[in-house]
């Protein structure tokens, strides 16, 4: 696509090229922010058992804002959850690297929406460990 371009900036373990190139391709991805209100509306938990995760630069200028980051979790199945939420991103990113500097292999995280005290009628979406 033209004007659009996404580039690999961090991969929290050593993958192949091929792999590199697989995660540039969010189309088949499952949206978190999707995933967790559906979650919400059936009154379900959404676990997911981390593999790794990955950010991607992405310039499209066709979006209103051109430069953005998509944050991806890829789950031991091998497939993809993408998000962009800051509030996610930083939760998810403390969790990972405190449990890695443990030396834990075995990663599961619970994803979901919380209203927002600063913003009325708004949720912003986080992580716990399980």
């Amino acid at each position: 696509m033209k004007g659009y371009t996404s580039t690999v900036r961090e991969v929290s373990k050593e993958i192949s090229v091929k792999e590199k190139i697989m995660l540039k391709d969010t189309s088949n991805a499952i949206s978190i922010d999707a995933l967790t209100q559906e979650a919400s509306f059936n009154n379900e938990k959404v676990l997911i058992d981390v593999d790794y995760y990955a950010i991607l630069d992405i310039h499209n200028e066709k979006s209103d804002n051109k430069d953005y980051i998509n944050f991806i979790i890829v789950d031991k199945s091998g497939n993809q959850s993408v998000t962009g939420s800051e509030s996610f991103i930083t939760t998810f990113t403390d969790i990972y690297e405190e449990m890695k500097g443990a030396g834990e292999e075995n990663i599961t995280i619970e994803i979901y929406r919380k209203e927002s005290k600063n913003y009325k009628g708004k949720d912003f979406i986080t992580c716990s460990i399980v």
